[in-house]
């Protein structure tokens, strides 16, 4: 793999580790021989005098900078001229994946998740071995996430399903389904928390239904964790559990629906670009159209992504299908034509 020899540098920035950031810092005062000691880099950097000297001794012993301390300036000091902070080589391959590890943060920010993530982002760079600098300019016009909409879900709500998730504990919790006025009580054990399209979801065994359910985080409130354990089934498998779903609405169906779609020549280079599902099989048409073909357990969500198609897609099969995509085109139709009336 080819490799990068980055030089740190004050351009480093938000690619820069807070590490680098303070032992850059206190290169330059070693270097200008200003004997600068732990404590006058402490209050300076914000830091605590212990930290200054794990900075001090990773320098000297790891990075092989010859520095000493000298008592009669209270101050450490280089034994020797030092031109240069060493440099750090990394792969292309490792800097763009922590770059993109960065930015994947940013669609999180303003929520009450940007917080924890990027805690536990800058706990996991800061216990690498190796110290990143980066000088690219380029990288932030380069690599970029970008999402419609995203999910409201409270982080100590996160925090508490994840921890009766890790803990298998049963949970207690309120909830509203789409379409009702109401909160209803849940009593379940969760199984597994999965985001699907930018939207945290909980897969649970509801206690008092009998069977598997999934709920959206937004939806739920007033969690209350028992006391009570249980065994996550040896079986289960959240892709095993999706698989003949479009998004993440599934029930106990005995039937399998064969669906055919036909997209136009504009929309079929983007659906040839897309895996939309393990089943999935592409036929290509001679008027530069394409055939998608797959196997779902309900119609749900196929149908809300169908229409967002408009009319470039056209559903061969099912019929139920074909009807239900008219009975809401008509209803579509009805409502724009007396909202211009």
């Amino acid at each position: 793999m080819k490799r990068i020899r980055l030089t740190p540098s004050r351009r480093a920035g938000l690619y820069s580790r807070p590490p680098l950031e303070r032992m850059m810092r206190m290169h330059q005062r070693l270097k200008a021989g200003r004997y600068p000691n732990c404590r006058k880099l402490a209050d300076e950097l914000e830091v605590s005098a212990k930290t200054v000297q794990r900075d001090i001794d990773f320098m000297r012993y790891r990075l092989g900078l010859p520095i000493e301390y000298d008592q009669l300036h209270f101050g450490f000091y280089y034994t020797e001229p030092v031109s240069s902070f060493p440099n750090v080589d990394i792969s292309e391959g490792e800097l763009v994946a922590l770059y993109i590890g960065q930015k994947a943060l940013a669609q999180y920010k303003g929520t009450s998740f940007e917080a924890p993530l990027s805690t536990a982002f800058r706990k996991i760079t800061d216990g690498l071995r190796d110290t990143i600098s980066v000088t690219w300019s380029d990288l932030d016009s380069a690599i970029s996430f970008r999402s419609t909409g995203r999910s409201t879900a409270d982080v100590h709500l996160f925090e508490e399903l994840s921890h009766a998730v890790f803990k298998q504990l049963e949970v207690r919790f309120d909830y509203k389904k789409p379409g009702a006025n109401r909160y209803e009580q849940r009593y379940v054990r969760p199984y597994h928390l999965g985001c699907v399209e930018n939207l945290w979801y909980l897969f649970a065994f509801d206690m008092n239904r009998g069977e598997q359910r999934t709920f959206a985080l937004p939806r739920i409130r007033d969690v209350r964790l028992s006391k009570t354990g249980f065994r996550r089934p040896l079986d289960f498998s959240i892709a095993r559990y999706l698989e003949q779903s479009f998004g993440v609405f599934t029930r106990p169906a005995k039937t399998k629906h064969a669906i055919r779609i036909v997209f136009d020549e504009f929309a079929a280079p983007r659906i040839q670009e897309w895996q939309w599902h393990p089943s999935q099989k592409l036929k290509q048409l001679q008027d530069g159209g394409i055939e998608l073909s797959l196997t779902l357990g309900n119609l749900e969500e196929i149908e809300r992504w169908i229409l967002s198609w408009g009319s470039h897609a056209e559903v061969l099969a099912p019929a139920e299908l074909k009807e239900r995509i008219s009975r809401t085109v008509s209803t579509l139709a009805d409502t724009y034509r007396a909202a211009t009336r």
